[in-house]
């Protein structure tokens, strides 16, 4: 049986493996720009991430990935966890803009709550 998910969790699952089709493009026509240049320039580099479409989609998953934590956020304060380590939790939260780290945890927290 497949575990049921949140909007936000397929919302973030969609644009997470959108973002990762994009970069495997972006890897390809990389290494087909350094066939033809000598060197890749910034030039070169912005016009390969609006061509492939990399940077929308990078976007775009930063968008899921807030709405992800946001919905995380107030669907664990109904939790008996939460409210027995209310300070820890948020403490966790407020630093997830500071620390890439500290994010990429609590996203994976949030893909976890069913």
């Amino acid at each position: 049986m497949k575990p049921i998910l949140s909007k936000a969790q397929l919302d973030y699952m969609k644009a997470k493996t959108k973002f990762e089709d994009k970069a495997k493009v972006m890897e390809k026509k990389i290494e087909d720009a350094r066939r033809v240049h000598d060197e890749i320039t910034q030039e070169i580099m912005e016009g390969l991430v609006l061509e492939t479409g990399f940077h929308d989609a990078f976007n775009e998953l930063t968008m899921a990935e807030n709405a992800l934590i946001s919905w995380s956020h107030s669907t664990i304060k109904h939790e008996k966890t939460y409210r027995d380590n209310k300070a820890e939790i948020e403490m966790m939260y407020d630093k997830l803009n500071d620390d890439p780290q500290m994010r990429a945890r609590i996203v994976q927290l949030a893909m976890r709550i069913r």
